[in-house]
Order: C-alpha cells, then sequence, then structure tokens
C-alpha cells in the first residue's frame, strides 16, 4: 500500500493552489484542522471506519456535525474523502497543507524537544540559530523528554538534529556492534 504522505501530498497541494488563489490560507488550515479533530474524535472515528455503513450515511453525519463551519469547498472536500474513502489522512493533509502555507509565508515550524525546562532565553538563541540556518522564520513548539536523558532534538521539516544523550548513547552502541 502506498505511503500515507504520498496518498495525501495531491490533496494537500490542491487545496494549498485553491486556497492561495483566493487568499484564503488561514480559513482552510482553520477548516482543516477542525475536520481532523471531528473526524478523529473517537466516536466518529467508529462509526466512518465501519464497513458496514454506507458513504451517504457518513457523509451526512459529517456534514452534519460540521458543515456549517465549512466553505460550499470545504464540503465537497470532506465528500470526495469520503468517496474515495480517504477520511483516515485527513490529518496528514491538514499538516502538509500547513507546512506549505509556511513555506510560503516564510515561515517553518519547529520542533524542540529538551530533557529538562529550557529558559526563555535558551529557547531564543536556538530559535535565532536556526532561522539563520534555515532562511526562515521559526514557529517552535517546546517540549521536555526525560527520557532523552540530556541535551536536545530539534525536528525543523525534513531535517533532524539530535544532540541529545540518548542518540548520543544509540549511536555508540551501534557503532560498537558494527
Amino acid at each position: 500500500m502506498a505511503e500515507i504522505s504520498t496518498i495525501a501530498r495531491p490533496y494537500s497541494t490542491g487545496i494549498f493552489n485553491l486556497a492561495k488563489e483566493t487568499k484564503e490560507l488561514d480559513k482552510w488550515s482553520d477548516m482543516l484542522k477542525l475536520m481532523t479533530s471531528i473526524i478523529n474524535h473517537d466516536d466518529v472515528l467508529l462509526f466512518v471506519s465501519n464497513p458496514q455503513i454506507v458513504d451517504d450515511e457518513k457523509e451526512k453525519l459529517l456534514i452534519d456535525l460540521i458543515g456549517k463551519e465549512l466553505s460550499k469547498e470545504g464540503i465537497n472536500l470532506l465528500k470526495l474523502l469520503v468517496e474515495n474513502k480517504r477520511l483516515g489522512i485527513i490529518g496528514t493533509i491538514s499538516s502538509m497543507f500547513d507546512e506549505l502555507k509556511d513555506s510560503d509565508q516564510g515561515s517553518i515550524e519547529a520542533n524542540l524537544v529538551f530533557a529538562s525546562k529550557p529558559s526563555k532565553k535558551e529557547v531564543d538563541e536556538l530559535i535565532k540559530s536556526l532561522e539563520k540556518k534555515f532562511k526562515k522564520k521559526i514557529e517552535a513548539n517546546v517540549t521536555v523528554d526525560e527520557e532523552i536523558i540530556g541535551g536536545s532534538i530539534i525536528h525543523v521539516g525534513d531535517t533532524v538534529i539530535d544532540a541529545s544523550v540518548k542518540g548520543q548513547l544509540l549511536n555508540l552502541a551501534y557503532n560498537l556492534k558494527a
């Protein structure tokens, strides 16, 4: 089976092109996030994943739940996803759309994982350094994960910088086995 991102890419690209053309990038971003949160709700996901329920019923439920919050094009996307049995990739479509939007607007999302809570100064300096490296404005999500023992792990787009103690120990163990 094809990888989810391969399936989601044409949808996210098409939506992005439409949203850019109509100058509704933020509106589409919000609609996709709403669709994702509703479709991924446990009860709704159970319903729309049930192969015994016909597509018309799935479509009706979703439009009843979120149709008022969607544009005509948003409703058409929802119908298309139901028809093509692609509701399960809405989260990936939303994420890929936001990446395209951020890239177009000159910013990129970064996930910064620290072993302990960093100071504001440390985060600001790291963001400044990343902005210089990637030549884009960085939108940072900072989290703490004590399991990495020390240091940090940085995810920016497809780039991962693992400066964690756990990562270094795993690398060392791998090299010793070789």
